[in-house]
């Protein structure tokens, strides 16, 4: 890759795909906004996406890309930059700042971001802190997301088949373009590393178990994902009910559409998808996909957090914790099981803690099916021979007088190391001024850093950090005092889900 000029912050390069001009801070070049797939609009909705051509004359990096349709944020209203559009097929570059020359010998991190495949986008992560700290290329991703990335067409036409996966192809597609064309940023195209969060943990697990996506990626970290355990449901007569017409117009009224409009109809019915086997993307369950691919598979860091559903119940707008239980709770519990029956499940837990409310009842299903799929999934790694490491995030916050706890996404401004920079883009719920956040979020970045660097997480900043073997079940604990916790750690729980 060869710098050619860097004046008023600026910086610009040549690449196979042209000449583009990025941000620099000094530290670290920044490419915004580049497009790597055509639109996925007119008549390439709910289709495959198609990768970008290249572009004429000098490509103008300095804006965001859009992002996805998606509601307006109901709780944490952290702006993210660039539009909303159905045209959102768009990544963003984090490379440490060049000189005239360089190899392409640094560690590619490729973060798949949350927001339960309805919001979100990869805007909203500034990777320069782990850019520069680590030497190392980060890049963010947007993807389509709710119907437009996620429902399933294939009962009304077999051209369809994998529609509910579309946002995982986007994110394939965006991986295939890093292949191609990462080494003009300074990145390894042989040492690509995947990492996400929620439904970014998530989508990385389902990235594992499609077929397509084998060997555009070295490593994997699903911070609280969850497994494609199901196929997707055939929801095509309810949204056809819902539009008064019938189903089999519905492909020619959805193609009549604006994106805003078929906005609008997944707000009102709730209809959107996510994580599923659907048999052309996704074609099995992550533990199996490992033991097939065996050791020609990736070393895997998975983990969750204490008090996963603390954050959900803060920004529900329900109160009767039992109707909760009995529908969004029964779901979220049926999806711990890989789609077995719940209801025994949710009756041991309100066994097991009789002085429960159900609202901690139902906070401790979120914990258990973000548990349980770390868990099984870093144990399967193991067993196929790659590595799997396990960790739970422990350290409180203090917010709400620390009502939250260690809730979801916790651990991600530690991941990215945010606590170190200047201005922190995103959430964080922790105090950057507390020198115990701050030393862990140096840690835990630093232990991310070596895991994308070797595929080894042991960087010796944390306690030595042994795979998570079926045989002695140790997980790395992060907290004030991080530490090695055993097979007690999980056993109780493990005895509810049925697993022991």
């Amino acid at each position: 890759c060869r710098f050619d000029r860097v004046d008023n912050n600026m910086t610009t390069i040549n690449t196979r795909l042209g000449a583009i001009q990025g941000i620099s801070n000094n530290d670290v070049d920044v490419f915004r906004g580049i497009r790597f797939a055509e639109p996925p609009t007119g008549t390439r909705r709910f289709r495959s996406p198609i990768a970008a051509e290249a572009w004429q004359g000098t490509f103008d990096a300095t804006g965001w890309g859009n992002r996805s349709l998606q509601a307006p944020p109901q709780q944490f209203d952290v702006p993210e930059q660039g539009e909303l559009s159905e045209d959102c097929l768009f990544l963003t570059v984090y490379t440490p700042a060049g000189s005239s020359t360089r190899e392409a010998t640094r560690p590619v991190l490729v973060w798949i971001h949350g927001g339960a495949f309805i919001m979100g986008s990869g805007n909203g992560y500034d990777g320069s802190v782990l850019a520069n700290q680590g030497d190392v290329v980060v890049v963010t991703v947007n993807y389509r997301l709710g119907m437009l990335g996620f429902f399933d067409l294939s009962a009304l036409d077999p051209s369809f088949a994998g529609s509910a996966s579309n946002g995982i192809r986007d994110q394939i597609l965006a991986l295939q373009w890093v292949r191609d064309n990462i080494a003009d940023y300074g990145g390894d195209a042989n040492n690509v590393t995947i990492f996400g969060e929620s439904a970014g943990g998530a989508a990385v697990n389902c990235i594992l178990a499609a077929p397509e996506a084998d060997n555009l990626y070295h490593r994997a970290i699903a911070h609280s994902g969850g497994t494609p355990s199901m196929p997707p449901l055939d929801r095509t007569n309810e949204l056809a009910a819902h539009l008064s017409i019938d189903a089999n117009d519905l492909v020619n009224v959805l193609a009549g559409m604006t994106g805003e409009e078929i906005l609008t109809v997944q707000m009102a019915t709730g209809l959107a998808g996510g994580s599923v086997i659907d048999g052309t993307v996704v074609t099995r369950a992550t533990p199996v996909a490992m033991a097939e691919r065996g050791t020609s598979g990736v070393p895997y860091i998975a983990g969750s957090n204490h008090d996963e559903g603390t954050l959900f119940t803060m920004m529900s707008r329900d109160t009767d914790y039992d109707k909760v239980i009995a529908s969004m709770g029964h779901n979220l519990a049926r999806s711990t099981l890989d789609g077995a029956d719940p209801t025994a499940y949710i009756n041991a837990l309100r066994s097991e803690y009789p002085d429960a409310t159900a609202k901690e009842i139902y906070e401790t299903i979120w914990v258990d099916m973000f548990r349980r799929a770390s868990i099984n999934n870093a144990e399967a790694a193991s067993a196929a021979g790659p590595g799997g490491w396990l960790y739970r995030f422990d350290l409180r916050s203090k917010l709400a007088g620390g009502a939250l706890g260690a809730t979801h996404a916790s651990e991600i401004a530690f991941t990215f190391n945010s606590y170190a920079a200047e201005e922190m883009q995103g959430i964080g719920f922790h105090d950057r001024r507390d020198p115990i956040v701050k030393q862990l979020a140096h840690d835990w970045s630093n232990t991310v850093l070596a895991f994308a660097k070797t595929g080894n997480p042991n960087s010796g900043d944390l306690p030595q950090w042994p795979r998570y073997e079926k045989s002695s079940r140790q997980s790395l604990v992060l907290d004030a005092e991080s530490r090695i916790a055993g097979n007690e750690l999980d056993q109780h729980h493990r005895h509810l889900w049925g697993d022991v």
